[in-house]
């Protein structure tokens, strides 16, 4: 089994290297003339593409093979005031970085905010992650990355859990099948358990994201190895492996916020877990408040382990 380790967004080893720099609409509204409002999107977009040819190649030369995209790489892109045509501009960047990720047989995906919620009761709300979502498909479709998932929870518990699940499954089932083919649901540590959107996971035919972590906040007392090949089967039609999230909580068991890094014996615990029950390469996307430096010291505190693990570079094992 093969397991292969992501992280988000931000590449710390790369002092003030941010893909994620924003345009807030109260700056933008303040500035005077058209011409000057364009010049200073496209300044910041061009920052933001800059950033992320770095960071990928950060990624490559540390043999990184997973790695969540930031949500905010175009500033104002689906600002109803603003909703400017980047795509006019920054075309063959967006191609070049493509090659970049698909050269290198990167793994590449992102996750929309908790702002985009598709079971919304209200119909604004819904509209507006309609056009997040498809400017999101927009953004994989520039890179000329067919493989690129958008993560995203199940959303809004109003009205009941029942109901709330019954109102996704329908508002999912009328969103743009270009937008219902990049999607992947994952668990939350709130709401939705692990075994309720492995079922809605099931009725739509997308493959589910496991997040561990969420899993321990938020249950009904089931056990996460008993779900594990079920979940696991969510992707059997999928080109590339099962995805999870992985974490530690920061100050005590089951602490909903993340800690700076992953407890080794606590990942090791899962892994061995993962191997009894299903024996499948996998892919675990690290969330941990120290980025890519968390990733890295996981695997330095894994090979100081008397497990029986075979380290095939930089942030992959075999077990």
């Amino acid at each position: 089994m093969k397991v292969r380790l992501g992280y988000v967004a931000i590449a710390l080893n790369l002092d003030k290297i941010t893909s994620s720099s924003t345009v807030t609409y109260s700056r933008y509204s303040k500035i005077n003339s058209e011409q000057e409002k364009l010049s200073k999107l496209k300044e910041v977009t061009y920052s933001n593409l800059e950033a992320l040819e770095k960071i990928l190649k950060y990624n490559i030369d540390h043999n990184i093979h997973f790695y969540r995209i930031t949500s905010n790489l175009v500033p104002l892109a689906t600002h109803p005031d603003v909703m400017w045509d980047y795509k006019k501009y920054f075309r063959q960047d967006f191609l070049n970085l493509g090659n970049i990720i698909k050269k290198s047989n990167m793994r590449v995906d992102s996750h929309p905010d908790q702002f985009n919620v598709i079971n919304s009761t209200r119909e604004s709300v819904i509209q507006s992650t309609l056009v997040n979502l498809n400017n999101s498909v927009d953004i994989f479709e520039l890179l000329n990355y067919e493989l690129g998932k958008m993560v995203i929870h199940i959303g809004s518990s109003q009205g009941g859990k029942e109901e709330s699940i019954k109102r996704f499954i329908r508002n999912f089932n009328n969103f743009p099948r270009r937008i219902q083919e990049r999607l992947i649901l994952e668990n939350d540590d709130k709401v939705f358990t692990a075994k309720d959107v492995l079922q809605i996971c099931k009725n739509l035919k997308v493959p589910m994201v496991l997040d561990i972590h969420h899993h321990n906040c938020k249950n009904e007392g089931e056990y996460i190895g008993d779900l594990l090949e079920e979940i696991f089967n969510t992707w059997n039609e999928e080109i590339l492996p099962p995805k999870l999230h992985f974490s530690t909580p920061k100050e005590f068991e089951n602490d909903r916020k993340h800690a700076d890094y992953i407890d080794a014996d606590g990942f090791a615990s899962f892994i061995q877990l993962v191997k009894s029950k299903v024996d499948r390469d996998i892919d675990i996307m690290i969330e941990a408040k120290k980025k890519d430096k968390a990733l890295l010291k996981l695997i330095e505190d894994l090979r100081k382990t008397n497990l029986d693990f075979k380290f095939i570079d930089e942030t992959t094992i075999e077990v």
